[in-house]
């Protein structure tokens, strides 16, 4: 019997989609991760010693994550049980658990449970599978889209490694489709038509290093081509493509990595980084609301009073996307954008405000408010003596007047000016 029969692809091809038939089987067919499971690579050296330990894959669509774990239980002669977090639950696992455990008492042979997108089980789902971890009955290899640090608990992370994969590369992802195309039993070998490099050349475009990506549209491609005179060109393969793929998914990390590049590229006055970042996240579908908020906040936290006018300009874009939405709200969020990447910066305002708040609320320096700034509008407040030796400025030249606003001891400690701009 073999032993990896779900492994194996239909003869024929088959009905499974090229994707699935041409996954790797070994190193030699494994395109990127270099960094993972490279000769001599800590991964590839503990999977090739056999060592049992589990894990989870964190990278990008199309990176290779399932494809990786069907290599280790090959290559450590496992059984392989693969389950989906979409739809399967704590019951599932232990039907998993229980035929594992029957398996090594009647032939020795370990297993392995593979969960795809494993940061959809909620915290109770990951909970119970922790026992089964710890005890060894079961190897895990969880994949994931999304940050482990913040989508698996605490728990289940410290008894994983965690193994962060790339997007491919663009010469990657043409080694992948020229395998598929070379390939006869699996891939698209002796079919016709042909095509042209230029075609392939917009699927590595299109494909924005996922490997599955590429290899579906190259299948479409292929049966929209059909007879044997039919040619796969450039034309064809746009037909197909018909908008860009925007590596970007508002829902996950990708919304707040790009939220981070937007602000870090505007702070770092970098107009160019900041308007790509903006174009991506306008692409990616983002709210134009969610953008407006990070760029007022960036003027009031990154420039505040080094240029004020970058206040006005970033409320301004965000009344703009409520006043005008999509698309033509993208020019105001442009403007603004530019603006604050150029404009200069002083982070004075956050540092005087966060200081005062640390001194209050962690060292201990909260003061009373002094008699004479207390409200004295009512009419026994002179009785209490609230008001009374308060000096009204605008009796005064210059509508100044010195008087103490704090106590002695926290004069000159909270606002520092940026510059002198700010003085």
């Amino acid at each position: 019997m073999e032993l990896f029969p779900e492994f194996e692809p239909q003869s024929g091809g088959g009905a499974a989609p090229l994707a699935d038939r041409m996954r790797p089987s070994g190193w030699d067919d494994f395109q990127g991760q270099e960094h993972l499971i490279g000769a001599g690579r800590p991964l590839r050296r503990l999977i090739e010693k056999g060592a049992a330990f589990s894990f989870i894959l964190w990278g990008p669509p199309g990176s290779g994550k399932t494809s990786l774990a069907r290599i280790v239980a090959r290559l450590t002669r496992s059984r392989f049980h693969e389950v989906s977090a979409v739809n399967a639950g704590v019951a599932d696992i232990r039907k998993i658990v229980a035929l594992a455990q029957k398996t090594r008492t009647a032939s020795g042979c370990p297993s392995i449970l593979f969960i795809d997108e494993i940061h959809r089980f909620n915290k109770s789902q990951q909970d119970a599978i922790l026992p089964f971890v710890e005890n060894g009955a079961i190897q895990l290899i969880g994949s994931t889209t999304e940050n482990p640090s913040l989508e698996v608990i605490p728990a289940l992370r410290s008894r994983c490694q965690i193994f962060r994969l790339e997007y491919l590369d663009a010469a990657g992802i043409r080694a992948i489709l020229h395998r598929a195309l070379n390939h006869a039993d699996r891939g698209l070998a002796g079919r016709a038509p042909d095509i042209d490099e230029d075609a392939l050349t917009r699927i590595v475009s299109h494909a924005n290093g996922d490997a599955r990506r590429a290899l579906n549209v190259l299948e479409a491609a292929f049966a929209a081509a059909g007879g044997s005179s039919a040619k796969v060109d450039r034309s064809l393969v746009e037909g197909i493509i018909q908008e860009a793929a925007v590596l970007y998914e508002k829902g996950g990390n990708e919304h707040y990595d790009h939220a981070s590049a937007l602000q870090k590229s505007l702070r770092g006055s970098d107009a160019d980084a900041a308007i790509y970042w903006l174009a991506k996240m306008i692409a990616g579908g983002e709210d134009p609301r969610f953008i407006a908020r990070r760029l007022v906040i960036t003027a009031a936290e990154d420039i505040g009073l080094a240029d004020p006018r970058a206040l006005l300009i970033a409320n301004a874009a965000a009344d703009s996307v409520d006043r005008l939405g999509m698309p033509e709200a993208r020019i105001a969020l442009a403007q603004a954008v530019i603006y604050v990447a150029r404009a200069p910066k002083s982070n004075a305002a956050i540092c005087a405000i966060d200081r005062a708040l640390d001194d209050i609320r962690n060292k201990g320096l909260s003061y009373p408010v002094p008699d004479h700034l207390k409200d004295a509008h009512y009419a026994d407040a002179a009785k209490y003596g609230y008001g009374v030796e308060y000096k009204y400025p605008h009796n005064y030249p210059g509508h100044h007047v010195e008087q103490e606003y704090l106590p002695a001891e926290l004069r000159g400690k909270t606002y520092v000016p940026g510059d002198a701009k700010e003085s």
